[in-house]
């Protein structure tokens, strides 16, 4: 792991707004300054990847999508066989779809996305 968790939680509180978009070429998705910095600590491109190709097959629901990533509890992940979910809402507690992962290295235990517009961001930079 390059950074530390807590590093990486931090440092994430700094993005408000941001100065550049990135895209994804095949999809055209958009990501920000937050999402680019997280994929390179985390190094977690494929959570960008998934999340916009899962939330832009969702934009006929909701124009506005919240991602929410867990990492299950032991417990849960022993009965479910998933280490983590990703659930897609609309916004208002709305589950459009949820994904489950057998494995994942991703470091953070939980994480909120936004996609609007094609765009996929942190909170803080919404």
């Amino acid at each position: 792991m390059k950074a530390q968790v807590n590093e990486i939680k931090e440092r994430l509180h700094y993005f408000t707004g941001t100065e550049m978009f990135y895209q994804i070429p095949l999809l055209k998705t958009r990501f920000t300054d937050g999402l680019k910095y997280l994929s390179e600590v985390a190094e977690c491109f494929w959570l960008i990847t998934d999340t916009s190709v899962i939330a832009k097959s969702l934009m006929n629901r909701s124009e506005f999508i919240t991602i929410d990533f867990k990492r299950l509890p032991e417990e849960k992940q022993d009965y479910s066989g998933y280490e983590a979910e990703i659930i897609y809402s609309d916004g208002n507690d709305n589950i459009l779809e949820k994904h489950g992962y057998r494995a994942t290295d991703f470091p953070l235990d939980e994480l909120r996305l936004f996609f609007v517009n094609d765009t996929l961001m942190l909170p803080s930079e919404y």
